[in-house]
C-alpha cells in the first residue's frame, strides 16, 4: 500500500514538514509495510516557502529588509535546488503578525520590504518566482513593493509618495524608467487563496481592512485611494487591475504584482502542487492524507486540504484529513473530495493544549486511524 501525506502547516504550532513527519510516525506504527511518501503542502500563506524548498531540495536565504511600519526585519526567501526559481512569502516582510495588534495601521503599512525580497531574489538570477501573498498587514496596493523595485510613484509636486495606503490618493503619475531590469525577463506567479477584486464591497479594504486596524470611515477612504491608484495604473502602465479576481489579495498586492511585474494570479494550492509534482507523486497511491490546523467552512473555498483532495479524486484515490480543530460538515467535506476527517485530541481538550501537543497528538491520531482503516476501494 502506497500512502501520500500532503498537509498544510498547522499554523502557529507545526510546519507542514513537521506535520508530515508526525503523521508518518503514527502510520508506521500501525502499517509497517506501507510505503509512505511525504509532500509538505501550502496554499500561498504561511509555510509556502518551506514546502517549496523542501520539495525542490532548495535553500533558504535570509536578508534584512523593511518591515510593514518601516523598521528592519530579517526575512527569508527560498531558491530551488536548480537555482531557477525563487520562492517568497510576502508575510515574511510585510505580514500582519509582524505588527502588534495595538500598532496596526493600514494607512501607513507598506509592502516595501516585500519588494526588497523580490529584488534580492531577482539578483540571484532566478528566472521564475512563486510568491505567496497571504497574511498581509498592508493596504497599499503593492505601491511600496513597486517603489522598492525602482518605480517612481510621484505626487503633483513630483515628490515620491510616502508609505502606506492613504498616500495613494495623492498619486499623480508613475515613472517606470528606473525599474529593475530583470522584471522584463522573469516570470512571476502569485499564489493566493482569495479572489477578491481590488475595490468595492468585496475589495481589499472592505473585507480585510478591519483586521488590519481600519474602522468604517477609514475603510471608505482606503477604498477610494485604491480606486485612484488603479486609475493611474491603467493610464500610465496600460494595465487594468480594478476588477481582476485576486487583485484585492494582500491589501491589493495582487493588483500591484500584476501591474508592475506582469505577474499571473493563480490558486495557491494548485501552484504549490505543481511545483511539488504532487500529481505525479500520487499516481498509484491507495490513500492520500491531508489536513490543516483548522478545517472549517473557509477551508472549503479552496485551501490546501480541498486542493489536495480534488487532485486525488481525479485519480480515484481515497482522501482523509486531520485537523487541530474540525468544524466542517461531513457532507460538505465529501462534496469537495474528503472522504473522512478527524480532529486530533479529545473534544474536551483546550486549543492551547492541542497546539502545545500537536506533534504527539498527530502521531497518535494517525496510528489509531491506521489500525482501524478499511480502504474504501478494497
Amino acid at each position: 500500500m502506497r500512502i501520500i501525506i500532503a498537509p498544510d502547516s498547522f499554523k502557529g504550532s507545526a510546519s507542514a514538514v513537521l506535520v508530515c513527519a508526525a503523521i508518518a510516525r503514527g502510520l508506521r506504527r500501525a502499517l509497517p509495510d506501507a510505503e509512505i511518501v511525504a509532500v509538505p503542502m501550502a496554499d500561498g500563506g504561511e509555510g509556502t516557502v518551506d514546502a517549496l524548498v523542501a520539495a525542490t531540495r532548495g535553500t533558504l536565504k535570509t536578508v534584512n529588509v523593511h518591515g510593514p511600519l518601516g523598521g528592519s526585519v530579517d526575512a527569508s526567501f527560498g531558491v530551488s535546488g536548480d537555482g531557477r526559481t525563487a520562492f517568497i512569502e510576502m508575510a515574511a516582510a510585510s505580514g500582519l503578525m509582524l505588527v502588534p495588534a495595538d500598532l496596526r495601521d493600514p494607512m501607513a503599512a507598506t509592502t516595501f520590504g516585500t519588494g526588497e525580497l523580490l529584488r534580492h531574489a531577482l539578483d540571484t538570477g532566478a528566472g521564475n518566482v512563486v510568491m505567496g501573498i497571504g497574511g498581509s498587514a498592508t493596504n497599499d496596493g503593492g505601491a511600496g513593493m513597486a517603489q522598492a523595485l525602482g518605480f517612481a510613484l510621484l505626487d503633483e509636486a513630483g515628490q515620491e509618495l510616502e508609505p502606506g495606503g492613504l498616500a495613494l490618493a495623492k498619486l499623480a503619475r508613475i515613472d517606470a524608467t528606473g525599474s529593475h531590469p530583470s522584471l522584463r525577463d522573469v516570470e512571476i506567479r502569485v499564489a493566493a487563496d482569495v479572489d477578491n477584486p481590488l475595490c468595492g464591497p468585496n475589495g481589499a479594504s472592505a473585507v480585510y481592512g478591519p483586521q488590519k486596524g481600519a474602522d468604517a470611515a477609514l475603510l471608505e477612504t482606503l477604498d477610494r485611494a485604491l480606486g485612484h491608484f488603479a486609475g493611474i495604473i491603467e493610464r500610465d502602465l496600460g494595465v487594468s487591475v480594478r476588477n481582476v479576481p485576486g487583485a484585492g489579495a494582500a491589501g491589493g498586492l495582487g493588483a500591484g504584482l500584476m501591474a508592475f511585474t506582469g505577474a499571473r494570479m493563480g490558486s495557491g494550492v494548485e501552484l504549490v502542487a505543481e511545483a511539488c509534482g504532487l500529481a505525479d507523486t500520487i499516481v498509484g497511491a491507495g490513500l492520500v492524507i491531508t489536513g490543516e490546523g483548522r478545517l472549517d467552512s473557509q477551508s472549503l473555498s479552496g485551501k490546501t486540504p480541498v486542493g489536495v483532495a480534488r487532485l486525488a479524486k481525479t485519480k480515484g484515490i481515497e482522501v482523509v484529513a486531520f485537523a487541530g480543530i474540525l468544524d466542517a460538515d461531513e457532507g460538505a467535506l465529501r462534496r469537495v473530495g474528503i472522504d473522512a476527517a478527524f480532529a486530533i485530541g479529545p473534544p474536551s481538550m483546550a486549543v492551547a493544549e492541542r497546539i502545545a501537543r500537536v506533534d504527539e497528538l498527530l502521531e497518535e491520531a494517525s496510528a489509531q486511524f491506521g489500525r482501524e482503516w478499511k480502504p474504501l476501494n478494497a
